[in-house]
């Protein structure tokens, strides 16, 4: 896990949950990671890919993706 760093906005604390098969209407268990200011960057419909690092994950982002988090990394700095 490598923290604050020189680069890295800050969006907001995210609420992370284990969402099982069944419950709240999942169809197969996943992880949700909520955040509003998230689908700035992600839209609702679109997807991307994650993969592990150490002490968590990260999110892939497609060129359109980009574009809006360097937006919104511009509206917090």
């Amino acid at each position: 896990m490598s923290g604050p760093g020189e680069g890295k906005i800050k969006l907001g604390k995210a609420d992370v949950y284990i969402h099982l098969k069944g419950k709240s209407r999942a169809t197969i268990t996943h992880i949700d990671i909520e955040l509003p200011e998230l689908n700035e960057i992600i839209k609702p419909g679109e997807n991307t890919y994650v993969g592990s690092k150490e002490g968590g994950i990260f999110l892939g982002l497609k060129k359109q993706m980009i574009e809006r988090a360097e937006k919104l990394a511009k509206k917090k700095s």
